[in-house]
C-alpha cells in the first residue's frame, strides 16, 4: 500500500513525532521514506544582508547546514528503513506539493505543533497549506506546544 513515504522535516520539535511515526510506518510495511528539507527561501530573501558577512555564513548557508544536521539525526534513527534524503529551495508547502508529486508518494506524513485557532488564523501553518492543495494522502502528527 505504501511504498513511497514523503517525510518534510525542519528538524524542530514539532517534527519529532511525525519522523518516529514515519519510521514506524516504513519499517512495518517496508517503505522508502523520503526526507525533504526545504530551504525556506522566504527566510534568507528577506535578509537584506550585510556587506560584511561572506556567502556561506549568511541565513541561506544557515538553513543548508540545519538540513543537512536534520538528515544526519534522521540518518542515525532509521537504522533498517530505507532513506533517501532530499533538499530542496523555494516556499515549504509548495516544494512539499512538488516533491510527493516528483517522487510519485504515496503518503505524506506531516508534523504539526497543536496551536489554538487564533493562532492557526493567524500564522496558517505548512501543514494546512499542503493538505489543501495536495491529492496524496497525508498524516498529521500532532505535537503539543509547551
Amino acid at each position: 500500500m505504501y511504498d513511497r513515504i514523503l517525510l518534510p522535516t525542519d528538524g524542530e520539535q514539532s517534527a519529532e513525532q511525525a519522523t518516529e511515526h514515519a519510521l514506524t510506518l516504513a519499517r512495518a510495511v517496508d517503505a522508502t521514506v523520503y526526507a525533504l528539507y526545504v530551504v525556506d527561501e522566504t527566510v534568507y530573501s528577506a535578509y537584506s544582508g550585510d556587506e560584511f558577512v561572506q556567502e556561506h555564513e549568511g541565513p541561506q548557508a544557515a538553513l543548508e547546514e540545519q538540513g543537512k544536521d536534520t538528515f544526519a539525526a534522521l540518518d542515525a534513527q532509521a537504522d533498517d528503513v530505507a532513506i533517501e534524503t532530499v533538499m530542496r529551495y523555494g516556499v515549504p508547502a509548495e516544494e512539499i506539493v512538488a516533491a510527493a508529486e516528483k517522487f510519485d508518494i504515496d503518503l505524506i506524513v506531516l508534523g504539526s505543533k497543536q496551536r489554538s485557532g487564533e493562532f492557526r488564523r493567524l500564522l496558517g501553518s505548512v501543514t494546512d497549506q499542503v493538505i489543501r492543495v495536495t491529492d496524496r494522502p497525508v498524516t498529521v502528527v500532532k505535537t503539543p506546544t509547551n
